[in-house]
């Protein structure tokens, strides 16, 4: 499971060189590194992770919860995502004037919708008239509830205090929140963290709604690169919901409702299914019961069960072709298990090999010395980590050159992988980043935190964080080319690509009367 975290200030200097120059000697430094973290699951579910590095007075937070776009209900698509965009709108005590009567216009907010979509959507046909007029009460309601709002207020408290870095990110497989505080607003910091996830308010939910169907005409409707990576998932998928859009079908997003975003909420915010990691100069012996105090009000519940679907063996080769007056792209990806699998750090091996830096096989090949792209390279989790995904290769071909040459130029690296083994050398450098980019990324507290939530989540205890260096160690040439022979055929293969076309020409002007 690769990933790059960030990372910014110094690591402990000496622990760093520990791990770099005594590689065997993982077991030993990580006893010395488990004294630092203290980990408490709470009555309602909910683990805490809290690591103490007392380098300088401040600390990092990660709110880690295991639900994303690939958990949205059938035909709600988006839905994890409108989380991402509520967790700064308050909660019952912030961002309002008078949550009692706010909550009474909300629920008429939310009737207003009901109506007006039942009306929208009547197969027998709506009423021009009548929907005008459920159109004006929407508005209404909505002009009505945004009388007690307070914008920003939940920002604005968190910055006046210090915050650094605030943001909220959703992917396929978790949402995350985070940022940087002083450690003398520890408890603020708590008290307002708990009370967005356990008092959440749908406020201005309509609003949002809107900004993320913008988000989605800027980041896919218009950017061929997102239109191509939309279709190469969704023609790869045939059953499981990595085939979705991640940021939501536009007919299905302009349809989900506040009620329910806050029955998924119900279902997935519950402690059993969120890790908090806090990393940086705070004492756990002080910092726990704080914490403590303010997470256990979180709602508690069952862990929702993964998703059970199993996307079919692949039997045939795909392909989409987009006709567009942009640069061409040419993508190719292959069914691959999921993080879970014996052979993950293999797959990693792969992608570093054939793409990591300036010294990398395709780089070399297409971009140095053949000098038929401008970029090229091959990643090994698309468009997810959590289940079984897809390890995808692309290229960028130069003026003058075709997407038909970046297949037949990756097409011949992936040969290569089948038929010899890699260098020795390749292996090694191959071992040596793996090490230092998990170095890199615990570099600094928010990268830490981020990587501590993310292996207590999904292996159930960190410390898989530093074992997967273990995984790397036992990577052989054997593996790589077993897997590449197993997994880089053509049955297996989807592509997608763009093929310049030039743009309509406009209509001619026939030069009648205007």
């Amino acid at each position: 499971m690769q990933r790059n975290l960030p990372g910014r200030l110094a690591f402990a200097a000496v622990f760093a060189a520990m791990f770099l120059v005594c590689g065997t000697g993982i077991a030993q430094d990580l006893k010395s590194f488990e004294q630092r973290i203290t980990t408490k699951v709470l009555p309602n579910g909910l683990t805490i992770l809290i690591c103490e590095r007392p380098e300088a007075p401040v600390f990092s937070y990660v709110t880690f919860v295991d639900a994303g776009d690939v958990d949205d209900p059938m035909g709600q698509s988006g839905l994890a995502h409108m989380f991402e965009h509520l967790a700064f709108k308050g909660t019952d005590q912030i961002g309002t004037t008078d949550y009692a009567a706010e909550k009474v216009a909300l629920d008429r907010v939310e009737a207003s919708e009901r109506a007006l979509e039942a009306e929208a959507l009547n197969p027998l046909g709506s009423d021009p008239k009548k929907l005008d007029e459920l159109k004006k009460a929407f508005a209404a309601a909505q002009a009505d509830a945004e009388k007690y709002v307070i914008p920003n207020q939940f920002t604005d408290v968190a910055v006046r205090n210090g915050a650094n870095g605030l943001n909220a990110q959703t992917g396929l497989d978790e949402t995350m929140y985070f940022w940087s505080m002083p450690e003398n607003r520890l408890e603020l910091w708590a008290w307002l963290e708990s009370s967005r996830l356990a008092n959440t308010v749908p406020r201005e939910f309509y609003k949002e709604r809107s900004v993320v169907l913008e988000e989605r005409r800027m980041r896919t409707d218009s950017n061929p690169i997102g239109r191509l990576l939309e279709q190469l998932a969704a023609t790869a998928y045939v059953a499981h919901n990595y085939g979705r859009s991640g940021v939501g079908w536009p007919s299905e997003v302009s349809q989900i409702t506040a009620t329910e975003a806050m029955n998924f909420h119900q279902k997935y915010y519950v402690g059993s299914n969120i890790v908090i990691a806090v990393v940086g100069d705070v004492k756990a012996a002080d910092a726990m019961p704080i914490l403590e105090k303010y997470f256990s009000k979180v709602p508690g519940g069952p862990k929702p069960l993964d998703l059970t679907t199993v996307e079919p063996k692949q039997f045939a080769e795909k392909s989409v072709v987009i006709k567009d007056p942009s640069q061409p792209i040419y993508v190719e990806s292959y069914h691959r298990p999921s993080y879970r699998s014996p052979d993950d750090a293999v797959y990693d091996a792969i992608s570093d090999i054939l793409s990591n830096g300036r010294v990398s096989r395709m780089y070399r090949s297409m971009v140095r010395d053949q000098q038929i792209a401008a970029e090229a390279a091959g990643f090994g989790n698309f468009p997810g980590v959590k289940y079984p995904s897809l390890f995808t290769f692309g290229a960028v071909p130069l003026p003058g050159h075709t997407n038909a040459e970046m297949a037949t130029a990756i097409h011949k690296e992936i040969e290569k992988l089948k038929t010899a083994d890699v260098t020795d050398a390749e292996l090694a450098m191959y071992k040596t980043r793996a090490r230092a980019d998990l170095l890199r990324g615990l570099a600094d507290n928010q990268g830490l935190a981020n990587s501590l939530a993310e292996y207590q989540t999904r292996y159930g205890d960190w410390r898989e964080l530093f074992k997967q260096l273990d995984r790397v160690d036992k990577v052989t040439k054997a593996d790589i080319r077993r897997v590449a022979n197993q997994v880089f055929v053509a049955s297996n293969r989807t592509s997608a690509q763009i093929d310049t076309q030039a743009p309509a020409a406009p209509a001619k002007n026939d030069g009648g009367a205007q």
